[in-house]
């Protein structure tokens, strides 16, 4: 017994005597020693002891009493453990917040280590109150792999949950496109994303379909380039177009200056030539920049700096007699 309480205490004690918590430290030590010396306590002789012995004879009484401690060392192994168990998760918690990992996946540490802990503590439990530990564990390998294959769906979720958390494909206020849903992140759990649409939808997405398709980050780089196509006349002086539409370029300080914006030639219709407009933005300002540089080009048209073309419009005229079904009266 004391072999197993040095081999599990030894390293967790020069661990914490590294600086992480001396208070721990001594409880572990406090730890071990009443757990060495409670057999040797009750070993002594003692009334309780000569009692049993009158009343039910050496060996009985001595049966009594071995089984007796064998339990309540077991009892005291998993309450002290249980509490240890619990310290040390909270310290662990404590120390990844302080080295700034995510809430979610530092509680979610935090717990799985204090369930390994506890079931740990169990099996020396039981192994120390006299119950075979080897079917116990075999018990609880069978029981894991029947629950594993019955939630493998929600595991995969977890899973999941816990790679989006360390490798932050996207964080809580971005923009994305993920499992096919586009919205803005509102809360990344270990089982499910919320995102929020642009109409204020909300949308549950599981993460392992996130993490199975592909992910779109409109925010992760700063800046966003936009694109706007129209047509104009063949008949307009195209030098004199490009020129009204770089003015608006740089009449917009919300459009970047570098890498500069420009205008271009896309391709020649047999009515238009095609022109694509291409700027950079912080991502904030995408959407009002479009719409601010459309309303500019439009006032631009109405003051005939730029002509939009018309479509053609084929007119026939039939000369004959008209039939007598379609005459008016």
């Amino acid at each position: 017994m004391g072999g197993v309480l040095i081999a599990f205490g030894a390293p967790y004690a020069a661990w914490v005597g590294h600086g992480l918590s001396h208070t721990l430290a001594t409880d572990v030590e406090f730890f071990m020693a009443g757990l060495l010396g409670w057999r040797r306590f009750f070993r002594e002789p003692t009334a309780m002891h000569d009692f049993l012995e009158r009343l039910l004879g050496h060996d009985l009484a001595e049966a009594v009493i071995t089984n007796g401690l064998h339990l309540l060392e077991a009892l005291l192994i998993l309450l002290l453990g249980i509490w240890l168990a619990a310290r040390l998760a909270n310290v662990t918690q404590r120390a990844l917040q302080r080295a700034r990992v995510d809430t979610t996946l530092s509680g979610f540490l935090r717990n799985l280590i204090y369930g390994v802990l506890v079931a740990v503590l169990i099996v020396m439990a039981l192994t120390q109150a006299g119950i075979p530990s080897a079917p116990l564990v075999a018990a609880l390998g069978t029981a894991g792999l029947a629950v594993g294959l019955a939630l493998q769906g929600s595991l995969s979720n977890l899973a999941w949950g816990v790679l989006l958390v360390v490798f932050q494909p996207f964080r809580v206020g971005d923009y994305v496109v993920a499992g096919g849903v586009e919205g803005t992140v509102e809360t990344i759990n270990l089982m499910h994303t919320l995102l929020i649409l642009p109409d204020n939808r909300e949308a549950i997405v599981p993460n392992a379909k996130i993490g199975g398709d592909a992910i779109l980050n409109f925010n992760r780089r700063g800046t966003r380039r936009f694109e706007l196509k129209f047509g104009v006349s063949h008949r307009d002086d195209i030098d004199k177009v490009m020129a009204a539409i770089t003015r608006l370029f740089e009449a917009d300080a919300r459009i970047l200056k570098d890498p500069p914006p420009n205008v271009s030639i896309a391709s020649l219709a047999g009515d238009t030539v095609n022109l694509v407009l291409r700027g950079w933005t912080r991502v904030s300002d995408s959407t009002g920049v479009q719409a601010d540089l459309l309303r500019a080009i439009k006032q631009r048209i109405d003051a005939q700096e730029i002509g939009i073309p018309t479509p053609p419009l084929d007119i026939r005229l039939v000369q004959g007699v008209m039939p007598a079904a379609v005459k008016p009266d």
